[in-house]
């Protein structure tokens, strides 16, 4: 009852923050200088294949031109996409959610789960080293954000009313702030060494449903 109860202060808040956004963009595509579009954020041209281009801080105006409006409300402006608008939130297929700013590693799909929130949720980050967590007010009441370090991007917030048998937390993060990169395009796109998280699956099923 008590994690219920949590679940459900947790999903109202985060609709109550998100019933003031007013963009239906959910789309995490992400846009190359100028505006256009590339496929699903790959790696960058000149790049040689399964090599991953180091990180370099962008200015506010490459930012604005690499990514959509939603994408940028979210990350730089601590925006919220509207639940169950998320192209993320319904999605299970095996691979890794990468930061949608500097593409460092996040989330696995071995740890994502159906909270029934809609928004993803996660059980636990890839490298807990990446998320940089703090308290924010926003709503009335203090809430734990999660950031990504390398890019300082907006991803959500974490609360206490996740899986028990997991560690009981719940990483409540926006579809926009990701980028996913499926299981078979790891090595090409230089996440190679991430490969050994599904070393052991047998089937092409994320996360639990």
């Amino acid at each position: 009852m008590k994690i219920s109860l949590h679940l459900a202060a947790g999903c109202a808040a985060a609709l109550l923050c998100s019933s003031c956004e007013r963009e239906a963009d959910a789309s995490s595509d992400v846009r190359a200088p100028g505006g256009a579009s590339t496929k699903g954020g790959s790696t960058p041209p000149g790049t040689p294949e399964g090599v991953r281009k180091p990180y370099e801080p962008m200015t506010d105006e490459e930012l604005r031109a690499k990514l959509t409006p939603l994408q940028y409300r979210v990350t730089k402006q601590e925006g919220t996409e509207r639940a169950y608008t998320g192209k993320y939130d319904k999605h299970y297929e095996e691979g890794i959610y990468v930061c949608i700013i500097s593409g460092e590693p996040l989330f696995s799909s071995k740890d994502k789960y159906d909270s029934g929130c809609g928004w993803p949720a996660f059980t636990k980050p890839i490298d807990d080293g990446e998320i940089v967590r703090r308290t924010d007010f926003k709503i009335g009441y203090p809430r734990t954000e999660v950031r990504a370090k390398t890019g300082d991007s907006h991803l959500g917030h974490v609360f206490e009313d996740g899986p028990t048998d997991k560690g009981g937390l719940r990483y409540c993060i926006n579809s926009a702030s990701l980028r996913f990169v499926p299981k078979d395009k790891l090595a090409e796109e230089g996440y190679g060494e991430y490969l050994k998280l599904f070393a052991n699956s047998g089937s092409d099923d994320g996360g639990s449903k």
